[in-house]
């Protein structure tokens, strides 16, 4: 009786899946369908960027975003954003830009990336303006390439320096009993320190302490030279944090003045010529990108921009998840192509796997013996980030980009303990040889085991610092001077020799386009992101045919990053080139 119970709620779980599934196609496809027709832009506008979501290289097509009339932007996207900020540029409906930025997660290469977007529409003659509740020290760096930057009387400004948090699980596997067996090369390869200590250790404070120093450092002269504030002056205020309140940010020119969303009105009204209640013509940003736009024939070729965001992982790549068959197919399509006559490789990643990094790093040696390969680094371009650079022909930084960290490490878990004693689980083993299972998470290696796992470690880091070498044509030495998995810093690469060029996407675009003959040219992204129908159907794929973690439904809030941290653990399989560690920038 009980089969038939479970196979009839089976079915019926089965038929609503289908109906809701049903419903939701006719509703998205009705979403597509308005938000596919062309807005059209008044006479006299403002496009109105709130960017108080994260910013990834590309975004997702959201054809539902368009039709919230008040929500925020749900997903946005670097690449697109200063598309439209050109765009905005030569657009004679749009008057000006304001910027609104209370809480935007970018890092500050990507917000040095905008800076000089807005700071390039201004040469137009047209105005931005910032206004904000509160402004956190990012998205103040932002709005300090605004010309007038006004905050909300009871607003609040983040302006006292950077910090940056590691979390350590070392006592939490103490407790549990697992045991981290970790093979690294490098006295900075840091990514394990959190399995094995509790706290940095000197070399990471070292690099995390420099590392801050410089991007401060960059974000300080950015805000002194568009607030015209005194570089120590700007020091004393955010080492002193003077700031406390909005009056003092005004007293110390952080802000021009204090308004209310009214008062801001009246400026922008008053920018535009209106009258006292006329109404002032806001375009969002969703709007403007689905407004009409020429597209001029460029009769000399394309550039292919290759973008490589995410955790370095083979297979196809995801949101989030640089994968390695879909860069080289890519980067071997823009080899072949006729019309291709130069390549941008894009790159934002921490790192990820080993192999997945070199058989990536091979298809940019074949590409740039045919036509050239730019590299341009975004926030990060780190360990494996890294490897896919140093193929490349020249390569073009931010000064705040993470970069470097070239180093290996290898991690396995002995889960013997706390599967015996806190669970009641046990295993037993039977191989053929010393070393019949190397990746055991049932029991601790044996000496052998360790010693070829680190033999491996250490020949994978001669490979990497050897082809490292190679493409920065250094000697294999002194590249391993500034390896050892060490991060640096843009600025810092170029003292050191791992970086060629200090700039943006945009620089990079141009060395690729003079290195390949051509002048007037096309850009094309690649791979193209997934859409939210491709995301939803994707995500309902994965909830029906992957167990959920009960875990998740009897932990709080802090427990789950926890969970989430460890899962993240099995990415870890086999070499890694990763960052050292994984932090925020605060």
């Amino acid at each position: 009786m009980s089969f038939f119970k479970n196979l009839l709620s089976s079915c019926l779980g089965t038929i609503l899946a289908l109906v809701v599934t049903a419903i939701l196609g006719i509703f998205i496809l009705i979403s597509i369908s308005s938000a596919s027709e062309e807005t059209a832009i008044d006479e006299n506008s403002v496009l109105h960027l709130r960017l108080n979501v994260p910013v990834a290289e590309q975004e997702v097509e959201d054809p539902i975003a368009g039709l919230l009339p008040d929500g925020p932007e749900l997903t946005v996207g670097l690449l697109q954003l200063k598309e439209a900020i050109s765009r905005a540029k030569s657009d004679p409906k749009i008057k000006g830009i304001l910027l609104q930025t209370e809480m935007i997660g970018a890092g500050p290469a990507t917000i040095e990336e905008l800076r000089n977007s807005l700071k390039d529409f201004r040469k137009s003659g047209k105005w931005v303006v910032s206004w904000a509740g509160a402004y956190t020290e990012s998205s103040y760096f932002l709005s300090s390439a605004a010309d007038r930057v006004y905050l909300n009387p009871n607003g609040m400004i983040e302006f006292n320096g950077l910090s940056a948090e590691v979390m350590f699980f070392k006592k939490m596997f103490d407790k549990l009993e697992i045991k981290p067996e970790v093979f690294r090369v490098g006295e900075f390869k840091s990514a394990v320190e959190p399995f094995l200590r509790e706290n940095l250790s000197e070399e990471n404070k070292l690099q995390l302490n420099a590392m801050l120093s410089s991007v401060l450092n960059e974000m300080m002269h950015g805000i002194a030279e568009d607030r015209k504030i005194p570089i120590e002056k700007l020091r004393e205020i955010s080492n002193k944090m003077l700031v406390r309140n909005s009056d003092l940010a005004v007293t110390y020119g952080l802000v021009d003045s204090l308004l209310y969303e009214d008062g801001l009105h009246q400026e922008i009204r008053k920018r535009l010529g209106l009258k006292k209640d006329e109404r002032i013509s806001f375009v969002r940003y969703t709007e403007y990108t689905k407004s009409e736009e020429t597209q001029k024939d460029r009769k000399d070729g394309e550039i292919s921009v290759i973008v490589a965001d995410g955790t370095i992982m083979p297979g196809k790549a995801d949101n989030g998840v640089v994968g390695s068959k879909t860069i080289v197919e890519a980067l071997r399509r823009a080899r072949k192509s006729d019309r291709v006559k130069a390549v941008v490789l894009r790159i934002n990643s921490p790192g990820g796997s080993y192999t997945a990094s070199d058989d990536m790093w091979r298809e940019i040696i074949l590409t740039s013996t045919e036509k050239p390969v730019i590299a341009s680094m975004s926030d990060y371009a780190a360990s494996g980030g890294y490897y896919l650079a140093m193929a490349c022909d020249t390569i073009v930084a931010r000064p705040t980009t993470i970069t470097g960290s070239i180093g290996i490490f290898s991690v396995l878990f002995d889960l013997s303990g706390f599967m015996g004693n806190k669970i009641g689980l046990t295993t037993e083993e039977v191989k053929t040889g010393e070393t019949g299972n190397l990746f055991t998470f049932f029991r601790p290696l044996n000496e052998t085991e360790k010693s070829i796992w680190q033999t491996q470690t250490d020949e994978i880091y001669e490979i990497f610092t050897r082809k490292a070498a190679e493409g920065r044509g250094m000697t294999h030495d002194d590249l391993k001077k500034i390896a050892s998995g060490r991060v640096w810093t843009g600025t810092q690469a170029k003292e050191n020799g791992l970086v060629d060029v200090l700039g943006g996407l945009d620089d990079a675009i141009q060395i690729a386009a003079k290195a390949g003959g051509i002048k007037d040219y096309q850009i094309r992204y690649y791979p193209r992101p997934k859409t939210l129908l491709e995301k939803i159907v994707e995500t309902g794929e994965k909830e029906i045919f992957t167990p959920k973690d009960p875990m998740l439904d009897l932990v709080g809030p802090s427990e789950k990053v926890l969970i989430h941290q460890w899962n993240k653990l099995k990415e870890y399989g086999g070499p890694q080139a990763r960052m050292p560690f994984e932090f925020r920038i605060n």
